[in-house]
């Protein structure tokens, strides 16, 4: 399988997408399984991994409706409340769903650099595991450190970390997430998925080769066998269209071997998410 292994379905509204405000204004529409599937054909691409967009157990169930109902969704990384005494009741009614495959928090939106080391958290995250159940990351640079702790304290625990962790490509910024994203793909639990970069650079007018000096580090970091693709679509399109972010990966890794870049383009997050 060809995989897009990270994007975003929702049906708008104003309320239960808070996030999507002033200068999103591109995302107040609803993006649906029917938009997503020429993009997919156009790239050769066989399906996709539908990720939580707001911190709801509904939205989770809302996603698997979807993912029954159009097979080009594969997976579905949904999100509970990790810190709440019923967390294991909601894991055990998703996780009875094959197509539930993660959670992901939106730990960047949480003003506590160490959110990720909180008590309730990782007594929640410990429970993952024994549901078969995978863990995204979502990260920016200045909760690295903690990050780091948890798969270090998880090792049982397979973890992707999404969008690079949003190392500041606009302002050229790169010494500090180098150190920490190196440091993290040390511990062989954890994958990176090559997504979210354009929407981390300049917005309009970015370069290709902005890119390069990050996807440097990460292959070297993580090797093929742990990178693994994510468009992040519909909100890559605040900075291009599909086809031009998907041609970032593919020209960057085009040197390498046709089986590592089966690894990058859909092997790794198969065998990462357990698709079928």
């Amino acid at each position: 399988m060809r995989i897009d292994a990270h994007q975003h379905f929702w049906n708008y509204s104003a309320t239960e997408y808070p996030w999507i405000g002033p200068g999103l204004e591109q995302l107040a529409s609803d993006y649906q399984p029917p938009d997503l599937a020429p993009l997919l054909a156009a790239e050769g691409l066989d399906g996709s991994v539908a990720v939580q967009a707001r911190q709801s157990v509904d939205e989770s169930h809302w996603l698997l409706d979807l993912a029954a109902a159009h097979p080009l969704v594969k997976g579905v990384v949904g999100w509970v409340d990790l810190r709440s005494d019923r967390v294991g009741d909601d894991l055990h009614a998703l996780a009875a769903n094959p197509k539930f495959v993660g959670v992901r928090h939106v730990v960047q939106d949480e003003p506590d650099p160490r959110f990720v080391l909180g008590e309730g958290f990782v007594r929640g995250l410990r429970q993952l595991h024994q549901h078969g159940l995978t863990y995204d990351l979502l990260l920016y640079p200045n909760q690295m450190p903690a990050a780091i702790e948890l798969v270090a304290l998880l090792p049982e625990q397979p973890f992707v970390v999404d969008h690079l962790a949003k190392p500041r490509i606009a302002a050229g910024e790169i010494e500090s997430w180098d150190h920490h994203i190196r440091a993290i793909a040390r511990y062989e639990n954890v994958c990176c998925k090559v997504s979210g970069m354009v929407t981390e650079a300049a917005r309009q007018g970015w370069k290709r080769d902005d890119f390069t000096p990050y996807l440097d580090v990460v292959l070297e970091a993580f090797g093929p066998e742990r990178l693994i693709f994510g468009s992040d679509w519909p909100v890559c399109l605040l900075a291009g269209e599909y086809a031009d972010v998907a041609a970032i990966p593919r020209d960057y890794f085009s040197r390498l071997s046709v089986t590592e870049q089966r690894m990058i383009w859909g092997d790794t997050a198969a065998r990462f998410y357990g698709l079928k």
